[in-house]
């Protein structure tokens, strides 16, 4: 398998952002996803930026790809769209379904991101006849679901036609929304929210009147308040998962990477801890569980 280092999903200064990736440029990652995958107010790192750290990248022999907004809601925003479409050099990642026309109309092959919301083998059918090469699941389907997915896309003929991959750790992107919930949780307005989520380097956590972690909030994304980990289910990947990705917490997601290596067949266990981490999606069940194997 390969593994793949997913989109930074928080908003981290410039300096801190650009460090992280000249890092992970010697980290083991194979597949290293660049750009703003959740709000266009988050500005410190440009399309410039981007595309010079992708250039970087590609130099040290990672395989960039860069990603697209999830939710576009302005005709601005779907001008820097199409300069990431037109880039020239890079593999896309379409979280929107305008960015899958998009890169369509330009006869360009892509990867269909997580938030897109594909579920089953006619639609991945469709995003391939538009140029499909890579589908990344949904996060919250299970390995049943992928297992009888490909079996369908199987009957279909496109089993081997694309590249699956899954997202393997992180704070899981549940929902999106026009509203940014850290700004609302400041009291402020969407349009005066001054990007506060750079206050907040790995989001905002919610906690129940419990006393749990339900969710994290990261602007405009609702994530899970448990950190999706399925460092020891590697083994029930084999034969249907080409690529494993980790979303970027920090730079130990970079050590981790190398964990999960070295956990393919088992031989190296990673401790997981209750009401921290979980893998309920992938064993279908509630999603804040944890099943240790």
């Amino acid at each position: 398998m390969k593994y793949s280092l997913g989109p930074l999903l928080y908003y981290w200064p410039k300096n801190q952002t650009e460090a992280f990736y000249h890092a992970a440029m010697k980290s083991s990652a194979d597949i290293i996803y660049l750009g703003e995958a959740v709000c266009s107010k988050r500005r410190e790192m440009k399309v410039n930026d981007w595309l010079d750290l992708a250039k970087t990248l590609a130099q040290s022999g990672k395989q960039v790809v860069l990603s697209t907004l999830a939710l576009i809601q302005a005709p601005s925003e779907l001008t820097e769209l199409k300069r990431y479409i037109e880039n020239g050099d890079y593999l896309i990642e379409a979280n929107d379904l305008g960015a899958v026309n998009m890169a369509a109309e330009h006869k360009l092959p892509y990867v269909a991101g997580p938030a897109l919301n594909c579920y089953n083998a006619y639609t991945l059918r469709s995003l391939y006849k538009q140029g499909m090469i890579r589908w990344c699941m949904p996060v919250e389907l299970s390995r049943d679901w992928l297992f009888n997915l490909l079996n369908q896309c199987e009957e279909l003929g496109i089993r081997h036609q694309f590249e699956v991959e899954v997202f393997s750790y992180g704070h899981l992107p549940l929902a999106y929304s026009a509203r940014c919930f850290t700004a609302r949780s400041e009291n402020r307005p969407k349009d005066e929210c001054e990007t506060c989520c750079i206050n907040y380097p790995t989001g905002r956590n919610v906690i129940s009147q419990e006393n749990q972690q339900v969710f994290v909030l990261n602007g405009i994304q609702t994530q899970s308040g448990y950190c999706y980990n399925l460092g020891n289910n590697l083994r029930e990947m084999d034969g249907l998962v080409d690529i494993v990705r980790l979303s970027p917490q920090g730079h130990n997601t970079l050590e981790l990477i190398t964990q999960f290596r070295n956990n393919e067949q088992g031989q190296s266990p990673l401790q997981l801890q209750n009401h921290a981490d979980c893998n309920g999606y992938w064993k279908r069940i509630a999603g804040l569980e944890l099943v240790e194997e």
